[in-house]
């Protein structure tokens, strides 16, 4: 367990914090449509990743308000990147699907980010990309914590 109030695990942490956030920022920045915002796409991506989802779950999903995704499914919506269906089991509530034209801004922005962030990747020698390798899945772990 990191102990903040040891020098090395504060250190790894600020030090992790960082670069997350620096390679982040440069990530959203390979964006294919650039008339999305990070949001938007972060909402497709959720529908990519999870399936179907009514605003309700996209809100808690995305950690905004439902109001907040009201507006941007209609967003989405307007721009023929989702649809809305009516609930199965109730009629009060929508569901919100992804389009296949949203389906394919997604496996090109995927391809576009991954083409970049390999370039990177590039200038590492075999142990850093080792490591890197091997962090992955713990990255990702605590991405979703």
């Amino acid at each position: 367990m990191a102990d903040l109030t040891h020098g090395d695990d504060a250190a790894a942490v600020n030090a992790l914090r960082s670069a997350v956030m620096r390679l982040s920022r440069r990530l959203k920045h390979q964006r294919v449509d650039e008339s999305l915002s990070p949001t938007e796409m972060s909402v497709l991506g959720t529908l990519s990743l999870c399936g179907s989802a009514t605003p309700g779950e996209l809100a808690r999903k995305e950690h905004v308000q439902p109001p907040s995704m009201t507006r941007i499914v209609a967003l989405l919506e307007s721009k023929g990147l989702v649809s809305l269906e009516p609930h199965p089991e109730d009629r009060r509530q929508k569901v919100v699907t992804k389009t296949e034209r949203a389906e394919a801004m997604l496996d090109e922005s995927r391809r576009k980010r991954n083409a970049w962030l390999a370039g990177l990747v590039e200038g590492l020698d075999e142990d850093e990309w080792a490591k890197l390798r091997a962090a992955a899945p713990v990255l990702e772990k605590l991405a979703h914590l």
